[in-house]
Parts: structure tokens; sequence; C-alpha cells
């Protein structure tokens, strides 16, 4: 499949925090949240209904 380059980016893609909370009866529960970044939002506008084969890579904290 040739195709040609719609997006390219870096970044986290989305924000992810976990926190224990503890609740009246004493249990504990992990509450996990996420949240979409800037690049998220970016590259689903450049997609929008285009038929797309998208490739991710961890990149390291220097690159």
């Amino acid at each position: 499949m040739k195709g040609k380059e719609i997006f390219s980016g870096k970044g986290v893609f989305v924000k992810f925090k976990e926190r224990e909370v503890e609740l009246e009866n004493g249990h504990k529960l992990k509450h996990r949240s996420e949240e979409p970044t800037e690049l998220w939002w970016e590259l689903k506008e450049a997609i929008k209904g285009k038929r797309v084969k998208i490739v991710a890579y961890e990149v390291g904290e220097g690159e």
C-alpha cells in the first residue's frame, strides 16, 4: 500500500494518571484517568474521514 504522508508528530499521545482512593468502607480502589493531548487532537483532525495505516514507535527521552 503506497500513500502520501498526511501527519507526522512526536510527543505524549494521552496523559495517564492513576491514584489510589479509600472508600468509606475502608476498601481501596485504583482510580485511573486518561486525558488526550494536543498531539492526539492533531492526529484526529489529520486523519478524519481518511483511510489510513498508522504505525507508532516509542521514542526515548532524548529523541
